[in-house]
């Protein structure tokens, strides 16, 4: 009897745990890891299929120079030449990798540190450059560094959860099955914000059709909303956020319902309701995703997001945060090690003493000299 491998899904955000017990040459049994924390043993049909994909069929199974097979070293070695020549002839930028958010947290550093140290060049990105840039941008304006001020413990302590941007029923299934659970065991209440009507709206307690691209306007609303309501907590603010001069000036234009409701495309009854919902229940979670970061205004609406838990203190405490979900277990794990092109590893930027710490660190003479393209 073989012993059991554990290992992580490869698929989504969640990042579920995964138990192998190896029954072939090429063959595995799979469940899920009771005693790991994303998925507490739980696992969606991709997970639990993750089995058929060890088999050989459609690999590449060695070495390929064109339609020749090749050796292992005759192929690096080829790699290598090739990088090598590009970089003498023009330079370092002349290069890049492009990872993905599926890769070890290790495998992020030393693709990091080859490129940014040793060839001397940024342009290194990841899947959170496509996915999680707009969130990175606006964690660093909110917070000051990219910091994700949430677990997913924190929807098994909710009131209330507003998924925005997110068919989380389909999209990250484990973490719908965490919410599906808190709703039959203690009532928590469900809120979607997207254009579309998808399994995960049919299934809320409210769903607002939002007109795309006003999720801005809708959570300034929101805001201005709450302040009427009593719910921000100044108390807090003072203790903890700097407030820009004339924020809550601008915050007064979104204070009539009836026009963020028109500028939204919503109905402002059900508006209402979700401005109403969200000031009675103080474990907020909000749970934004893709609808959000990958658009046009993707920053924006994200700090939107965020300034709405600042004001009102809903962030940092257990049921109470804004949380951003990735499409791909590891995207955070790679911008910790610099897995980005606009920063070093542990999140530092590119300036001069932070790259001179980095170099010292590695053992070489200098890194990269700035971000890359």
């Amino acid at each position: 009897m073989s012993t059991p491998v554990c290992t992580t899904c490869p698929y989504c955000g969640v990042g579920c745990g995964v138990v192998a017990n190896v029954t072939g040459e090429r063959t595995a049994e799979i469940a899920g890891d009771r005693d790991h924390p994303a998925n507490g043993g739980r696992l969606c049909s991709k997970g639990t299929h993750l089995g058929q994909t060890t088999g050989l069929e459609g690999r590449l199974l060695h070495p390929m120079i064109g339609d020749r097979r090749a050796g292992w070293d005759e192929a690096l070695e080829l790699v290598a030449d090739r990088f090598a020549a590009a970089v003498a002839e023009h330079g370092p930028d002349s290069v890049a990798f492009y990872v993905s958010g599926q890769l070890l947290t290790e495998d992020y550093y030393v693709a990091n540190k080859l490129m940014k140290g040793f060839i001397g060049s940024a342009n290194i990105d990841t899947n959170s450059r496509l996915c999680m840039s707009s969130a990175v941008s606006a964690h660093l304006r909110a917070f000051g560094e990219d910091v994700v001020p949430a677990c997913y413990d924190d929807l098994d302590e909710a009131e209330l959860i507003v998924l925005v941007g997110s068919n989380t029923a389909w999209c990250h299934p484990i973490v719908w099955q965490r919410i599906e659970a808190a709703r039959a065991a203690r009532g928590l209440k469900l809120v979607v914000i997207d254009p579309r009507r998808t399994e995960t709206a049919d299934l809320a307690e409210l769903h607002l059709p939002i007109r795309p691209g006003a999720d801005v306007a809708l959570f300034n609303g929101l805001l201005a909303g709450l302040l009427a309501r009593g719910a921000v907590d100044h108390a807090w603010l003072a203790a903890h956020v700097a407030t820009p001069d004339r924020f809550w000036d601008g915050i007064a234009g979104y204070a009539d319902p009836a026009r963020v409701a028109a500028t939204c495309g919503l109905d402002p009854a059900d508006m209402e309701a979700f401005f109403d919902l969200v000031a009675a229940h103080p474990r907020t979670v909000t749970l934004f995703s893709q609808g959000v970061n990958q658009s046009t205004q993707g920053t924006d609406k994200a700090n939107a997001i965020l300034n709405v838990h600042l004001a009102t203190g809903r962030i940092g405490k257990p049921g109470a945060a804004p949380f951003s979900i990735t499409g791909q277990p590891n995207a955070m794990g790679g911008r910790e090690v610099g897995g980005l092109a606009s920063t070093l590893a542990a999140h530092m930027d590119f300036a001069p003493e932070n790259r001179d710490r980095v170099a010292r660190f590695w053992g070489i003479t200098e890194t990269a000299a700035g971000t890359g393209g």
